[in-house]
């Protein structure tokens, strides 16, 4: 049996495909036709097959046939909820990455300013 922390690094190798993570996220709105994500994700329909396929085998989406239409969903709200805490913890990151690049740039334009002034 696989360890908990080789189980997470394989759930997460699961997530680490941009149009999988689309999905996911298109999903958490509720469930969608096949046709209607295709819409959404500006790729192939056998990629986005493809795609779903290793979503669905993972457990991470469910499938229902109705009629010739084939809808997925999530297969629980706690997918939803880590796309959002990813989004949440992206944006804290990212927020804080700018507000290191604008204390950099102060810094530069306080070194400019000194290397204008003149010695006294």
């Amino acid at each position: 049996m696989l360890p908990l922390y080789e189980r997470k690094a394989e759930f997460f190798r699961t997530l680490g495909h941009p149009v999988r993570i689309r999905v996911l996220e298109l999903l958490g709105d509720g469930p969608m036709t096949v046709r209607d994500l295709l819409a959404d994700v500006d790729i192939e329909a056998s990629s986005l097959s493809q795609q779903l396929s290793v979503l669905r085998r993972a457990g991470i989406v469910t499938s229902r046939r109705e009629g010739s239409a084939v809808i997925y969903a999530l297969a629980g709200p706690d997918v939803a909820d880590l796309m959002r805490a990813a989004r949440r913890f992206l944006t804290e990151m990212l927020a804080g990455q700018a507000e290191l690049l604008e204390s950099l740039r102060g810094d530069r334009d306080d070194a400019d300013d000194e290397s204008l002034s003149v010695p006294r």
